[in-house]
């Protein structure tokens, strides 16, 4: 069963309190998103240390639950 946009957000944020997220169904099909994610904590990690807090706060989702994840990771402006 498709993921709805909401379940991912509340992971994400719940796995990244103070994170900013913004999630795109890029297909209309509830099985590919896009997720854009801001957050201060990710001030001190690498871009891939970056998706890995977000693929770790998704709880193992990606490739059962959630099919495809476009994700962009950033610092709040």
């Amino acid at each position: 069963m498709p993921m709805a946009a909401a379940d991912i957000e509340a992971l994400i944020k719940a796995g990244i309190p103070d994170a900013e997220v913004s999630i795109t169904d890029l297909a209309g099909d509830g099985d590919h998103y896009a997720a854009h994610v801001v957050a201060e904590s990710f001030r001190l990690m690498s871009r891939v240390a970056r998706q890995r807090a977000v693929y770790a706060a998704l709880g193992g989702r990606m490739g059962g639950e959630l099919h495809a994840l476009q994700l962009t990771t950033a610092l709040p402006s």
